[in-house]
């Protein structure tokens, strides 16, 4: 039942990159800020992923330093910080792809992979957040996101184990002690 419904979602367009039913959270095809087409369960493989909703004009974007120090500290560990820009909480990611990557890279630095522009909510979500909002996971459970910076913590094998609020800041303890449980597995 679960992959005629997929299959015919994705016929209709309203979910295209599902790979397959439930093998992993992360089957699911999008595009790099440059537009490069990306299949991540492939790409990210047995990595820890840590998956953000960002923007440049946000409160929170000082988020990106803190996201980069994760990147470099555990990068080389398995350690994979993927930046999603969304446009849909007060406007504050307004910029093409190309200024978007040069603000992340001039301002912070940003060696992470970023990712296309996308809804992270509503009808026209990405495929991606339209299944990640909609697991039970602790500690924030099912629902829209709320705001920039909402973080989805996703072990070696596929599966989220972890969502994190938007004031959750990267360097917070509680983060970093799931990130090297994830990475000890």
């Amino acid at each position: 039942m679960f992959r005629l419904t997929v299959l015919a979602l994705t016929v209709a367009g309203v979910v295209s990159g599902v790979t397959s039913s439930a093998a992993s959270d992360i089957e699911f095809t999008t595009k790099t800020l440059e537009g490069k087409e990306v299949d991540l369960a492939k790409t990210y493989e047995g990595k820890v992923l840590l998956v953000v909703n960002v923007a440049s004009k946000c409160g929170l974007t000082p988020h990106y330093e803190g996201l980069q120090a994760l990147h470099e500290k555990y990068g080389d560990k398995g350690l994979c910080v993927l930046g999603f820009p969304c446009n849909q909480f007060g406007g504050q990611e307004p910029g093409t792809a190309e200024e978007i990557r040069d603000f992340c890279t001039t301002k912070y630095r940003v060696a992470f992979d970023m990712f296309e522009k996308i809804d992270v909510n509503g009808p026209d979500a990405c495929a991606l957040y339209k299944h990640l909002t909609a697991l039970d996971t602790k500690p924030k459970g099912t629902g829209k996101i709320s705001w920039n910076f909402e973080k989805f913590l996703v072990g070696k094998d596929g599966k989220v184990v972890a969502r994190y609020t938007p004031r959750t800041k990267p360097n917070d303890p509680n983060l970093i002690k799931a990130i090297e449980a994830e990475l000890a597995k």
